[in-house]
């Protein structure tokens, strides 16, 4: 797939701020259906795969960020999250142009990240 070519991701609509209150159930199982269906895409396409990923990495501080975190439980997926998807980008075999594009977006994702829950990326 061409990286111009748009995916409709079903996760994307599920991840709109504040997208689950306080509850953390709900947001649990959506990061994990959203981290499958994006390394399904990856099988087929990498560069869809790493795209996906991007997606999820930019979206999942807003939509996360009034979840009781307090059991640690949310933080828990989140990090399982990022430790599967970050090699699915990395292993994209994105051109320098599409790759820098996608630098730029983690970077505008981690400065607006007011939960800390993204903040590993940089490292």
């Amino acid at each position: 797939m061409s990286p111009d070519i748009k995916n409709t991701w079903a996760f994307r609509a599920r991840f709109r701020r504040h997208a689950f209150g306080w509850r953390g159930q709900p947001a649990i199982k959506r990061i994990k259906e959203a981290v499958s269906e994006i390394k399904k895409a990856a099988r087929k396409d990498p560069i869809l795969g790493g795209e996906g990923g991007v997606l999820f990495l930019e979206k999942i501080s807003p939509a996360i960020e009034q979840v009781d975190s307090s059991s640690g439980a949310i933080g828990g997926v989140v990090n399982g999250a990022i430790d599967t998807l970050v090699p699915v980008i990395a292993r994209a075999p994105a051109e320098d142009k599409l790759r820098d594009k996608w630098l730029e977006r983690f970077w505008q994702a981690v400065e607006a990240d007011d939960i800390p829950y993204i903040e590993m990326l940089p490292e």
